[in-house]
Parts: C-alpha cells; structure tokens; sequence
C-alpha cells in the first residue's frame, strides 16, 4: 500500500516536472508565438522615439498583417514591423535576430532598431553598440529602388569579425521590409499576381556536351573580374583607405572568373559532372534540394577559409527575389573533374546545395551574389559585391497545369507554406545533426549499460577510473565544447511562460541535443535520479572533474570541510534555484541575465572567449574545484538543485551497501567525490551524482574491510586445516589446546 501511494505521488509530481522540462524548450519566447506575433510581443518594449526621432506613439497591430502604424502627435508617419515575423533570420547563435523597422508611405526607412540578439560573436569582442550603429544606417534606404534592383541598392556595411550576423540582418531587414511594402502597398509596391500558369524542369532535356557551347546558350553564367575592375570599384568606396591599398599587379590580370550552373537539371548535371558523378549527385539531393555548380580561378576565391572555422560560405550568397540562401559547409561537396573536353582548368570546383524548404524555384531568374573585402588596418577591412545572374534556359523547362492548391485562399496557403516550412526546418537540422546525435545516442546507450550492469562495470578499480575519465572528456570535448550541448536552469525558468502561451512541438525539435538530452534526464529521474546526468553528461561537471583529477596529480591537497558546515552548505544551490525561479515569474529575461550564476555559458558555450568578469569567475570556480571537488555542484548549481527535487522520489535504488556502511566502516563516505553520504551510512539521493566510486569500493579486495573479511575465510576455506580450523572456531571451549581436540 506504502508503495502505491508513493507511486502515485511521484507520477503526481514527476509527471508535470517531465513536461515542464519539455516546455522549457521555449526558453526563447519568440519561439513559443506561434498564434502571436513577435512584434506583439516586443512592441511595448521599444519606445517610439527610440526608432524614428520625434514619434511618440504606436497604434493597434493589424490584424491582416503584423505590423503596426507610428504615430507623432496622433499623425500617422509610418509602420514597424519585427523582421522575424516575415522572414527567416537566424544567425551564428541558431537564434532569431529581431530589428524592428519603420518604413514611411513612399517605402523608404525611417529608422531601424536592433531589438534582441544572441550572436556570439557580439558576445565576446565586438560592441553591441556597434551593431547597433550599422543598423541605424538603413535609415533613408529606399525599398522601392531595392525592389528594382533586386535588393542591391544600398551599400552593405559589414563589420569585420560579424560578416555573417551583419548579412543576415541586412537581409532581414531589406526582404522584410520589401513583403511588408508590397502587403501594404507603400511606394506604389504591389503584392505579385499570382501566375496562371508554371514551369517545372524538363527531365529529358539534354545539355551540349562542349563547355563553350554551353557558355553560349546560357547552361553556364560567368562572371569575370579584372584587378582594373576590382581597383576601381574600391576607389568609388567612401573609405580612402581602399584606394591607398590598390592591388598591385597589372590591371589586366585575371582576380576572378567565376563560372555557375544549376547541376540539378538532369541533362546539365550529365554534361558538367559525368556519369558517376552526376548518379552521386542525384544520391546526395534529397527530393526538393538543388544543387549548384560553381568553379574558380584567379587571385580571389570565391569560397575563403571562414567556413573551415565557422561552417559558412559567407563570401557567396544566392539570392532569388525575397529568398537568401547561404551555403554551410554540411551542404557542400567538392566536385571532380569536368566531364566537358574543352573547359578550362578551374582551380576550385565545388556543388553547393539548396534545400528543399528554402523557397527556390529553379525555373526564375537568381544571381549570385559576391563578396571581395580588402585590408585597410590591422583587423580591418571593407567590403564591396559583385554579382552573377543566372536564368535557366528555356529547353530545360517545360509548362505545367495549374497545380488546384494554388487556388486555396491566400491566408490558408500561406498557413500550409509556414507550416510545411517549420516541419522541413526542423527536419533538416536533425539530417544535419546527424553525426551528433548518433554520437550522443551511442554515448546514452553506453552510459545506461553501465548503470545497469554496474556490478560487473565496477569490479576493476583501473577499468573504472580510466573508462569514467574518458566518458568524462568526451562529454566535455564533444558534448560541450564541439556540439554547445550543455542545459541550463533557463530551460526549467521558462516553465510558465511556455505553459501559458502557444508552442508548437516544432519549436522543441529545433534543437535536437537539447531535446534528447531532456528526455534522456527525465527518463533517468524515473531510476537513478539527477546523478545520470551531474555526473556523467555536464560538460561543465566534467571539466571540473578533470581539473579536480590533474591537481591531485599535481599534488594540490584536497580540503575535506567538516560535516556540519558541508552540511549547512548544501541549501545555497536550492536558494539560488529559488531565487531565479521567482525572478522569472516576474521577468524571464531579467531571469536569464540573473543565471549567469551558471558558468555553462562562458566556459563551454563560448569556450572562455568572453569579457573578462566572466571568465574570473569561471576560473574562481574552478581554483575552488582544485581544492573541493566539484565545488560549484556541492553547493551553487541551481540546475542541479532543480533535478535533485524529484531525486528521493526515484523508483529503484541501484546503489548496494553492507550493514557494516557507515557504522563501523566509513571508507566510501570519507573517499566519496562530492561527500554526498552520510557519516551513518546513508547516500542522500540529492547529492549523489552516481559516479560509481561506493560500488568500486563495495567489492574492493584492498578497501572495504566487509570483502577483506570474506576473503580471509575463503583463505582459511582452502587451507589444509580448513576442517580443523572450523571445529576450533565451533567447540564450547576454544582454549582447548589443537593437540586436546585432536585426541578426541
């Protein structure tokens, strides 16, 4: 009967905890506003005056269209509207960067705020201010020109050391800006008519098999610069300093000639790539992907080395009317030698992918667009674009029905595009996480054999110590410091702000570590409590540890605090979880400024390159964790206190001990890593991060005087006076003498 109802209590709690845990995957409340809009949501946070000098109010958000009329002394002057609520624009961090714009009734900028951001990048060098200024320069860009000029009629001013968070601003705000001109029509913009007719590729078409002659039918676009050209362009810059460092090689000498075509055509794929390659090609393209082809030669590359250290192509960008589709470099392939006799020697040949859900249509016109920068100071540098059109000739297409879903009513299809968007989004970025979460798909499994067969597991103390040393770098190396796979007391903050707004499960799914990691410590509360995970999937507990294990190494002596005041200590960690989880019910966002307590971020997301308070208090804690093991676990770690709520309430309790534990023995609580047993014997389920260490100890042969017992009377077991010895330890009189008894 006790057991049912402690059953029933632990379902009681632990089930809304299991969902709280799922929910706080909204931990970023735009996520979770799937029936709002995030202009709703961050438009009593900006004061007017703050995006165009002189306005002093908004009014009511339109209920056709997110955004909102600025008022000055009751005069309409304008809108604004969150660019993330019309385009996509997720940067470095994975998260949404949010500008809020206002554009006046010819489509011109009337100014532009940066909202919310969470660009590392910004993080650890570059001022937010200075962000912020370049920003503010779209002030007076002219939406109506940009819609001519298919988006290029502005300088684009990057900052050097941010070229791609500035990027996809600028696109944010330059497509953004462009849909809500054309919804409203402002400038005389008007939305596209939809077309009566379409175009599809035509699979039969076939290429010529000369690359001159495909250069000559418009199969290949090509875009060719001289240093003349290059020098020249710069010039024009308004910084001198481009022009004072002028290449200095001949004006005719080649800086790049860039040659594209789209290989997904079946018939161009077989003229550029071969056979084989053209078949692997069609092997690597899932259906709706495109590929495109683009090859290079010259002094300039048109790929560079930043995608070796950020996993972006960011000196080429496809461009296709409101759609920006940067390559990564999950999306790239190297390609082989050109299938065509008379194409010339290109030094870089390369297929980059388009996916699926992107919004290309490979039957329009789009351009590549190009970025050149020059050095003008130690760290800095200027940029300038240079642009490829390309448009698929008209034999390899064909004219199509009208497709019935196009005569759905507007608002309803759009729903259906978002949505079939969302679900490819997130569907694609578990396809690109693949090797991660096999690696960390290996590593639960691994972990959980452990637990379950941690008898066996823990009968070498050397297997032991150097398999928990190695899960541990690991879960540092690859968990943390590689795949940012670290959870954080944010998640579990966002509890009630995710249960009482809308969120969809394809928000939880953008993030797919984070996502099984969760699951995997709900599941793990069920048997083993919070141990599964404080000590054995934290990156920052794991480095911790490691430390821990090189200062004894280096023989730093390890500060044993008395019982009492461990004891006493224990209650910070759950006052500090408290205090954050109030905090976040009157502000989440001043919450999350508030759990910086955690080190998560600084040590393992940006891997200590932060402001310098950040990383002095990641290091006091660590030289804390050389003298007391684990010392920010015992006794500051609000996520820890979090999941060692539900911790007693567990189901089974895998950890053995002997009756001897605790009273006379005190070998495992005196050499327990976080002193988390009792000095009576007891493991306090709270504190225990299951490490294992008690259950080495429970069948060490050298330790635990329980075993050194049992193997002394085996000894004697096997003796020759075995028998002898028995009666001896077994007769009424044991003063009697070996040679009386052997009489008898």
């Amino acid at each position: 009967m006790i057991d049912t109802l402690r059953s029933l209590v632990f379902l009681r709690l632990l089930g809304p905890l299991a969902l709280a845990i799922l929910a706080s995957f909204a931990a970023n409340p735009a996520l979770s506003q799937t029936a709002q809009s995030v202009l709703s949501h961050y438009i009593s946070k900006i004061a007017p005056n703050d995006i165009v000098e002189g306005s002093d109010a908004f009014g009511p958000i339109r209920d056709d269209v997110p955004v909102a009329p600025l008022l000055k002394q009751g005069v309409e002057i304008g809108h604004v509207f969150i660019t993330s609520d019309f385009v996509g624009t997720t940067g470095y961090s994975g998260k949404p960067i949010h500008t809020m714009v206002a554009v006046d009734a010819d489509a011109r900028v009337l100014g532009v705020e940066l909202v919310k951001h969470s660009e590392p990048i910004v993080l650890i060098g570059i001022p937010d201010s200075k962000i912020k200024a370049m920003v503010h320069g779209y002030r007076g860009v002219d939406l109506v020109a940009e819609a001519q000029e298919r988006g290029s009629a502005h300088d684009l001013n990057i900052i050097s050391g941010a070229t791609v968070t500035v990027m996809v601003i600028d696109d944010g705000i330059i497509r953004a800006g462009l849909k809500v001109a054309r919804a409203l029509g402002l400038g005389g913009l008007q939305a596209a008519a939809a077309a009566d007719h379409s175009f599809e590729i035509a699979p039969d078409a076939v290429a010529p098999d000369s690359w001159m002659e495909m250069e000559g039918d418009g199969t290949l676009r090509r875009l060719s610069l001289d240093v003349g050209q290059v020098n020249a362009a710069f010039a024009m810059m308004d910084d001198p300093r481009a022009a004072k460092r002028a290449l200095t090689e001949p004006s005719d000498t080649t800086f790049i000639d860039m040659q594209t075509a789209l290989v997904s055509v079946p018939g161009i794929g077989q003229a550029i790539l071969g056979e084989a390659e053209n078949r692997n090609l069609r092997d690597w393209l899932k259906p709706g992907e495109h590929a495109i082809a683009i090859v290079g030669r010259g002094l300039y590359s048109f790929k560079g080395s930043g995608y070796v250290r950020g996993g972006i192509f960011d000196r080429i960008v496809l461009i296709q009317d409101d759609v920006t589709v940067r390559f990564r470099d999950r999306g790239h392939r190297r390609m082989g030698q050109i299938e065509a006799d008379d194409a010339p020697e290109f030094t870089e040949r390369d297929l980059f992918k388009i996916p699926a859900d992107s919004g290309f249509d490979p039957t329009l016109p789009f351009r590549i667009q190009l970025l050149v920068h020059r050095e003008v100071a130690a760290i800095e540098k200027v940029f300038t674009t240079f642009e490829l059109g390309y448009q698929l000739p008209p034999q390899y297409q064909r004219k199509t029905a009208p497709d019935p879903a196009l005569q759905a009513p507007l608002s309803q299809s759009q729903d259906l595009a978002e949505e079939d968007a969302q679900s490819a989004l997130w569907k694609r970025i578990w396809e690109d996480k693949t090797a991660e979460i096999i690696g960390l798909l290996v590593m639960l499994t691994v972990l959980t054999l452990v637990f379950f067969f941690q008898h066996f597991f823990t009968r070498s103390a050397r297997f032991y110590f150097w398999f928990r040393i190695s899960f541990l770098t690991v879960t540092l190396v690859f968990l943390g410091w590689y795949a940012n796979a670290q959870l954080s007391v944010v998640n579990l903050m966002a509890l009630f702000g995710a249960l009482v707004t809308d969120f969809s499960w394809q928000a939880f799914l953008l993030d797919p570590l984070t996502f099984i990691l969760w699951f995997a410590v709900a599941t793990a509360l069920l048997f083993w409590g919070r141990g599964a995970y404080c000590g054995w999937l934290c990156p920052f507990g794991a480095l911790q540890e490691l430390t821990n294990r090189i200062g004894q190494a280096l023989h730093i002596p390890q500060v044993q605090l008395p019982w009492g005041l461990h004891e006493r200590l224990w209650p910070i960690k759950y006052m500090i979880f408290l205090g954050l989880f109030g905090a976040s019910l009157y502000s989440i966002e001043q919450a999350e400024h508030l759990a910086e307590v955690e080190p998560f971020k600084t040590a393992i997301v940006l891997k200590f390159m932060r402001a310098w308070p950040f990383v002095a208090y990641v290091a006091a804690l660590l030289m804390a964790g050389l003298f007391v093991e684990r010392f920010f676990c015992r006794y500051l770690c609000p996520l820890g206190a979090a999941l060692a709520i539900p911790a007693r309430l567990r189901m089974f309790d895998w950890l053995k001990r002997y009756r001897d534990c605790g009273n006379p023995c005190q070998t495992c609580a005196n050499e327990c890593p976080v002193d988390a047993i009792h000095p009576t014997g007891e493991i306090n389920p709270n504190e225990c991060i299951n490490c294992l260490h008690c259950q080495v100890l429970y069948q060490s042969e050298v330790k635990c005087p329980v075993v050194i017992k049992k193997m002394k009377r085996r000894a004697r077991a096997g003796s020759p006076n075995a028998a002898l010895d028995a009666q001896i330890a077994n007769h009424p009189n044991v003063k009697n003498s070996r040679k009386e008894l052997q009489d008898v």
